[in-house]
């Protein structure tokens, strides 16, 4: 009996790894075991940073807020800490948009927690 090989199924499964590698230099985009490589890459990369997305959000909103409670001579672990302590359930996203957006619905909120 002849060896039977899928043939179809092998070459849309490199199609599927070059289509992904598509914008990569060189023989990265286009050797398939180079390819695969970097796709494996690629792939670990992108699942680690979208975690590594979330706290640096949260940095940024840490850094708004600061800057919005700094001028009303006041520290964010200061503030942070007479809003838990008030019962304030705004999480920092909302008060980071509070900083930028809407600063007399912010200075509302600094003025109750002093």
């Amino acid at each position: 009996m002849p060896r039977s090989v899928n043939a179809v199924a092998s070459r849309a499964r490199r199609k599927k790894v070059l289509k992904q590698t598509k914008g990569n230099f060189g023989s990265r985009r286009n050797v398939i075991t180079v390819a695969k490589n970097t796709l494996d890459k690629g792939m670990g990369y992108a699942y680690r940073d979208r975690k590594k997305k979330k706290g640096l959000f949260r940095a940024l909103w840490i850094q708004r807020i600061n800057a919005g409670v700094r001028q009303y001579d006041m520290s964010y672990s200061e503030f942070i800490g007479k809003v838990a302590k008030m019962g304030i359930t705004l999480n920092r996203k909302t008060l980071a948009d509070l900083a930028m957006n809407h600063p007399e619905a912010f200075k509302a909120i600094v003025e109750k927690v002093k």
